[in-house]
């Protein structure tokens, strides 16, 4: 697996509890050198804090095919790159699928289900980038084709053209039946963390509806949500980047 992380400035201490660790949680088949994660890394540089990214297994620098990945399989990933190398309290930043992995993983920190320091208290917040959490079980799965159906029945995944790459995205049985042993939004949401929630109102692959609905599943935590009239997906225009990194700054205000 790919990591890059961004150490502290010469004068601060590695892993200063004053400043919390800022990890970047990728979406599906996108990976660590894009926009956004790469403009987290250079705030983390100006505001004096590490940041930490990585590909998911099957995801650009790393090893692997993403379509044998699951949603288990990238929280494990995703748990172990914490470990070993986030050493103190952290903020987590999720993107569309990553929401989703950022979820699982305050839900598995809070419980200390881990191998590296206790969990509870080092997760300070939660950024969530027009997330996606079930987004098997909620935006696939019932707006399957009966062709879609037939060719996961048949060979074991479908494809369906990308906006964002020549190649299709391909999603296979193994990542929708691991999807429904994953879900977050089958109850109250508590992570312990304040969230903010950055969702495009015209986003044609996760509709600012689910993000609503996410919301409404995290009655316990501080939530904000800033809903972007003409944001799209990806989020990635410079007005977008600045609102991001707003969210980031009043994250490492409250920590």
């Amino acid at each position: 697996m790919r990591i890059f992380r961004t150490g502290n400035p010469p004068d601060m201490k590695d892993g200063d509890p004053r400043h919390p660790a800022l990890v970047w949680l990728g979406g599906y088949r996108s990976d660590m050198t894009g926009t956004k994660a790469v403009e987290v890394e250079r705030h983390a540089r100006e505001a004096g804090t590490d940041c930490i990214r990585f590909d998911y297994s099957g995801h650009g620098a790393s090893d692997g095919d993403y379509r044998d990945g699951t949603i288990s399989r990238w929280v494990e990933e995703s748990l172990a790159v914490i470990d070993h190398a986030a050493t103190g309290r952290m903020i987590l930043i999720g993107s569309s699928m990553g929401a989703w992995v950022a979820l699982c993983l305050a839900e598995k920190l809070k419980g200390g289900a881990h191998h590296g320091e206790g969990g509870v208290g080092r997760l300070c917040g939660l950024v969530l980038i027009a997330p996606a959490p079930d987004f098997t079980a909620e935006l696939i799965e019932p707006n399957l084709t009966d062709a879609e159906r037939t060719s996961l029945a048949e060979r074991g995944y479908f494809e369906e053209p990308s906006e964002y790459s020549p190649e299709p995205n391909v999603f296979t049985r193994a990542l929708i039946e691991d999807g429904r042993n994953n879900l977050v939004m089958k109850g109250p949401i508590e992570t312990g963390c304040p969230v903010h929630i950055l969702q495009g109102m015209r986003d044609p692959d996760v509709p600012y509806t689910h993000a609503l609905k996410l919301m409404e599943h995290m009655p316990a935590d501080d939530v904000v949500m800033t809903l972007i009239r003409d944001g799209d997906h990806r989020l990635s225009r410079e007005e977008d980047i600045a609102k991001l990194k707003q969210a980031i700054d009043a994250m490492l205000t409250k920590a």
